[in-house]
């Protein structure tokens, strides 16, 4: 990091409203070259607004930005592009039905004959070379409908990057991806701010930020907080600055359940190359971790459970009797609620407001004889769950699609306990929420487990899973190769079973 130097960006005394609310209140900002920022704040900290600003999606109401020294305001995207300023957002913005090099490179496209037809041979190449410069194993000529989430993500960061920016803003880059893919990142964001890249690195997880960042600014409620040296704050006070309170975030040691009656019990489980033979027990009161690196086939196994995809093979038990699901229609009927990894995909009707997501699962119980449904009875329920939970909203009629992340994941959350299911099952349940909202998920999924819920959990952090779990399975290419008791389980013997390939 260049301290004498001047800054790539400042950001200072920043105002912007919304109707009702004050998004921002004199927040100030500075990104040097070769430095990795961290902003960090709850969600609704006002960290997107400002960065909003900084990309030309907003346009301040007061304040001053500088780029390189020079005063801007950008009323446009492309004019903040054109300044060398790039963001990766959290939410994926692909076009499904086009190949990987043509979202990359899409308006940019290298141009054949008399520059009418685009040249897809050069195409394909220039995104090859992109890939390879980032240690990416992808076919530039997918279709972007057929990539994973991870897969997705990289594709987001690949195209940021093509534009050679100066100043690059990452919104939870890692979210969606592996200790290895996360370790492959880390390396190209190094190698960038060796190169005089600033970059503003915006994550939830704390203990990323200790790894790659060299300062950290904190954002609450709108208003600017302190900026700080990485290396002379610890993650607890980091956390203390963003929630005005202390979490409780590291992991913790369970008490060991003993014998419980079996809820769940899967028996030679396969489907294709993703699962292999896969058998486990869900106990009564229970949270099950399932740890392994992406690919692993741990989403494949929730889903086959789910009856979202059809099982080629294997038994499923409930309580002891054997269960024929081959839809998710079925497994709700003997009780299963599954979260996917992809809420606003599979979980949510973001355009729909709370109420109805909420009542979603269990509609038929609204009707009335004649088939009216009773709107009221939902209106209240619906409001009992935003108290029980603590759902931030303005009313159950508010659309989903302004809710933050850790509020939606609640509202799935809801939906699934207004149909009282016994097994619940959770992929990836804080993946893009802040530490805030983790603890209350976490407080919630603990409340139900002891209420003899059983819950299985699909999670990618470490610590997550050490915290939470009372026995991990680890899976690796399609097997479970491991399963722990939380007493004896680390972030070493996990990552061990997790790379251990059988067979």
């Amino acid at each position: 990091m260049n301290q004498g130097m001047q800054p790539l960006v400042e950001m200072i005394g920043i105002e912007k409203r919304f109707p009702g609310v004050h998004a921002l209140n004199q927040c100030k900002f500075e990104l040097l070259p070769g430095e990795i920022h961290a902003l960090v704040g709850e969600n609704g900290a006002g960290k997107s607004t400002l960065m909003k600003i900084l990309t030309g999606v907003y346009q301040k109401d007061e304040g001053q930005m500088l780029v390189k020294g020079t005063e801007v305001d950008f009323t446009h995207t492309r004019a903040a592009q054109n300044m060398g300023i790039s963001m990766i957002h959290q939410e994926l913005n692909l076009m499904p039905d086009l190949t990987v090099a043509q979202n990359i490179y899409i308006g940019r496209e290298p141009r054949a004959g008399l520059k009418l037809f685009v040249n897809e041979k050069k195409l394909n190449q220039q995104a090859q070379q992109l890939f390879d410069r980032l240690h990416i194993k992808l076919d530039p000529r997918t279709k972007v409908s057929e990539l994973t989430v991870a897969q997705q993500q990289m594709v987001e960061i690949s195209k940021a990057l093509s534009f050679k920016s100066e100043v690059l803003i990452m919104d939870e880059p890692t979210a969606a991806l592996t200790e290895v893919e996360i370790h492959d990142l880390f390396t190209i964001i190094t190698q960038l701010r060796d190169q005089g890249v600033g970059i503003v690195y915006i994550s939830h997880r704390m203990e990323e930020l200790k790894k790659i960042t060299n300062r950290i600014t904190v954002m609450r409620d709108g208003t600017y907080i302190d900026t700080v040296p990485t290396a002379e704050v610890t993650i607890d006070q980091i956390i203390a600055m963003m929630v005005g309170r202390e979490i409780y975030s590291t992991a913790q040691v369970r008490q060991e359940q003993g014998e419980q009656e079996s809820v769940l019990e899967v028996k030679h489980l396969k489907r294709g190359n993703a699962v292999k033979d896969v058998s486990f027990t869900l106990r009564k009161g229970e949270i099950l971790g399932f740890a392994g690196l992406m690919g692993a086939g741990r989403t494949e196994v929730a889903r086959a459970i789910f009856g979202a995809d059809r099982m080629e093979a294997g038994e499923i038990y409930i309580h002891g009797k054997i269960a024929r699901i081959r839809s998710p229609h079925d497994a709700v009927q003997y009780g299963i609620g599954y979260l996917s990894e992809d809420r606003k995909r599979y979980g949510l009707l973001v355009d729909m407001d709370v109420k109805t997501n909420i009542a979603i699962a269990t509609y038929q119980k609204f009707r009335n004889k004649a088939g009216w449904m009773h709107d009221s009875t939902i209106q209240d329920e619906a409001s009992q769950y935003v108290t029980k939970l603590k759902i931030k909203t303005p009313s159950v009629d508010q659309k989903l699609k302004f809710l933050s992340g850790g509020n939606q994941q609640k509202v799935v959350i809801s939906k699934w306990l207004k149909r009282d299911c016994d097994i619940l099952i959770f992929d990836e349940p804080t993946r893009g929420i802040d530490v805030g909202a983790k603890s209350e998920i976490y407080k919630l999924l603990n409340d139900l487990a002891a209420q003899g819920k059983s819950i299985i959990m699909i999670s990618s952090e470490l610590p997550e899973i050490l915290r939470m779990s009372h026995r991990i399975m680890v899976m690796c290419e399609g097997r479970i190769t491991g399963e722990l008791i939380s007493s004896e389980a680390t972030q070493e013997s996990i990552m061990k079973y997790a790379t251990m390939r059988i067979g």
